[in-house]
C-alpha cells in the first residue's frame, strides 16, 4: 500500500466525537499519522510486529499499522468512547487488534513498537511524560509527535534509556474544537520523533 493510499483509508475512519479538552483529544491527520506510520515502516518497526497506540483515540496509529503488516495491535485509551470508536474502526481486523479501556500507566504488556500522538501539555503540564516512560518501559522503539515548544524535553527524559534515531518538524491544523479556541484552524509546530530504546 503506497502512502497516499494509506492516508485516504486513515481519513474514511470514524472520527471522535464528544472530546474531552482537559484530556486534550485531538485527532492525528491522516496524513501526519500515515507519515508516522510509513517511516516506522521503512524503519523496519512495523511488518510482524506487535504494536501499541497509546491514547488511541479512533485507533488511526493500530489500524494503519495492521493495514501496513503489523501482525499485532494494541488500542489504549481510558476513554470509553474513544474505544466504542476503535472498535468500530477496527473490526475489520478481527482478534489482530485488542482494545483496552485503561489509563496508559496500567498498560504492562512489552511490544515492539509504540507509536503515539500524546496529550502536548496545554491543559495539564507534563500530560505527555506517563506516555514516554510507558514507551521507553515497554517497547524496543517509539514514534512520538510532541508540540515544538517542549525543545529538547524528550531528549532530557530519554537520556541514559534510549536515543532520538531522527526528528522531523511538522505543522498540524488545530480545527476549531473546543469554545476556548478562537481561530478556525491553527497551525501548531510539532515534532514527529523516532527513540531507539536501549
Amino acid at each position: 500500500m503506497k502512502q497516499i493510499s494509506l492516508e485516504m483509508e486513515l481519513s474514511r475512519l470514524t472520527k471522535l466525537n464528544n472530546r474531552s479538552p482537559l484530556m486534550e483529544q485531538y485527532p492525528t491527520p491522516p496524513d501526519i499519522a500515515a507519515k508516522m506510520l510509513y517511516r516506522a515502516l521503512g524503519d523496519g518497526c512495523l511488518k510482524g510486529m506487535t504494536v501499541a497506540d497509546l491514547g488511541c483515540g479512533n485507533g488511526t496509529f493500530a489500524v494503519g499499522a495492521l493495514m501496513l503488516g503489523a501482525e499485532k495491535a494494541y488500542a489504549i485509551d481510558i476513554d470509553q468512547n474513544a474505544i466504542s470508536v476503535a472498535d468500530e474502526n477496527s473490526r475489520q481486523f478481527g482478534d489482530r487488534i485488542i482494545l483496552l479501556k485503561e489509563d496508559i500507566e496500567e498498560f504492562d504488556v512489552p511490544v515492539d513498537t509504540i507509536l503515539m500522538n500524546p496529550p502536548f501539555g496545554s491543559q495539564r503540564r507534563n500530560a505527555d511524560l506517563p506516555f514516554i516512560e510507558k514507551a521507553l518501559e515497554y517497547s524496543k522503539d517509539f514514534y512520538i509527535v510532541l508540540n515544538y515548544k517542549a525543545g529538547d524535553f524528550l531528549e532530557k527524559v530519554i537520556k541514559g534509556k534510549g536515543e532520538i534515531i531522527w526528528e522531523e518538524n511538522i505543522e498540524i491544523p488545530l480545527a476549531h474544537t473546543y469554545e476556548f479556541h478562537r481561530k478556525e484552524i491553527k497551525m501548531i509546530q510539532a515534532k514527529m520523533s523516532r527513540v531507539k530504546v536501549w
